[in-house]
């Protein structure tokens, strides 16, 4: 049975859920059973909920990535995705309601900005192996030159290790609209090389302080050899 006002499972209405959730979506979740906790998200009627803002936790997680993916719609309705990466801090969360980062210089196809010229929805895939976690944004998109405003770039390119060498003569400010956490399942545990570094430095420490030991050991050994023989 479709939704109908008054439902008592819509009654959460989320703005990720009026902009994923479609009545396709819907007669599958129906079929499977998920209609019953996802159904009071979608939208009904011209309900579309308000603008969703991020967690504490998810703000953690986007400033902290080094990776993620964002989509745009193509003219010919078309979505394209697109990977973009920088050290950790290069993708910036001034508040709740609003992700930040530069546009580096890349292949210069700018396929993503001129999709965002004619349509400004974007969505965004950040993903944190180490703890399976992922989460999915919706937001809309404003292109900032840096002929508009440089101070907004040079923010764009400073971390708290430090400035990004690289070109970057625009940034984006997105103005989130709705998001979602998935859960972890399908999820592999990947570690990043810094995170690898720190293990392998904390599972050799043993064996390096037995080496460290032997080490001088052995001196004290040879120091002892070179007495006696000075006593000849």
């Amino acid at each position: 049975m479709p939704l109908v006002p008054g439902d008592p499972r819509i009654n959460d209405t989320t703005r990720y859920g009026a902009i994923a959730f479609s009545d396709a979506s819907a007669n599958r979740q129906r079929a499977s059973g998920s209609i019953n906790w996802y159904g009071r998200h979608m939208a009904e009627g011209r309900d579309i909920g308000e603008p969703q803002e991020l967690d504490g936790p998810t703000a953690q997680l986007i400033r902290s990535t080094d990776s993620f993916f964002l989509a745009t719609v193509a003219p010919s309705g078309w979505p394209y995705i697109q990977h973009r990466g920088g050290p950790p801090g290069f993708v910036h969360v001034p508040d709740p309601s609003t992700i930040e980062l530069g546009d580096y210089s890349g292949n210069q196809q700018f396929v993503t900005l001129g999709n965002l010229d004619r349509d400004n929805r974007i969505a965004l895939f950040f993903i944190d192996y180490p703890t399976r976690t992922r989460v999915k944004v919706f937001g809309r998109a404003e292109i900032i030159e840096r002929a508009a405003d440089p101070e907004f770039i040079d923010r764009m390119l400073t971390t708290e290790h430090g400035m990004i060498r690289t070109r970057c003569d625009r940034g984006f400010r997105i103005h989130v609209e709705g998001l979602d956490r998935n859960c972890i399942k399908n999820i592999p545990v990947k570690y990043g090389s810094e995170r690898m570094a720190e293990s392998l430095h904390l599972a050799r420490a043993p064996l390096l302080d037995e080496i460290e030991q032997l080490r001088r050991r052995n001196q004290e050994l040879e120091d002892e050899i070179a007495r006696l023989r000075d006593q000849r």
